[in-house]
């Protein structure tokens, strides 16, 4: 009779264990970017010292690429970041912010002149943005419309300068 008692206290326990866990690992999960959920805040530093907050930038469309200098994906993708900046970089509601990834910051703007690109470079201050969004590699895109929701993320490498990618924001451009 005590082992059936000690079977079922262990059963029960595992149980726990398990419900326990799930509740664990759902909260982790509400951490890290999901598509149609708020974007996770985000702090940034630029070369100059200055602080940007994501939350800063609501009623914008906010275009975040984290990358690297070291990353040749992440220079596969550059001409079309630059050009995307150069289309709509004085468009009112945009802003771009990429993020250093485990990258030195004056060799990445090193790098940015030697290449011609203008678009704004940012640190990520030790890592706490690119562990909120889940950044696994480089380079990940995230866009987050007008009202903090994440509306796309993309892994790896894109062409930016499509008319797919400008049409997409374009339309958040215009909600």
């Amino acid at each position: 009779m005590k082992s059936r008692a000690i079977i079922l206290l262990l059963i029960l326990l595992a149980g726990l264990a398990v419900i326990i866990f799930g509740v664990k690992k759902e909260e982790t999960s509400r951490i890290s970017s999901t598509v149609g959920l708020e974007a996770p805040e985000i702090e940034l530093r630029d070369g100059a010292g200055k602080t940007y907050l994501l939350s800063e930038f609501r009623r914008s469309v906010v275009f975040i690429n984290f990358w690297a200098s070291w990353c040749q994906p992440c220079k596969d993708e550059m001409p079309s970041i630059e050009g995307l900046y150069n289309q709509l970089k004085d468009r009112r509601g945009f802003r771009m912010l990429t993020v250093l990834y485990k990258d030195d910051y004056e060799k990445a703007r090193a790098f940015m002149k030697e290449q011609g690109y203008e678009f704004p470079v940012l640190m990520d201050i030790n890592g706490r943005s690119a562990r909120s969004y889940g950044v696994t590699g480089v380079p990940e895109t995230y866009v987050v419309d007008k009202r903090g929701v994440l509306r796309e993320k993309v892994i790896g490498p894109a062409d930016w300068n499509s008319p797919k990618a400008l049409s997409l924001i374009s339309s958040l451009l215009q909600e």
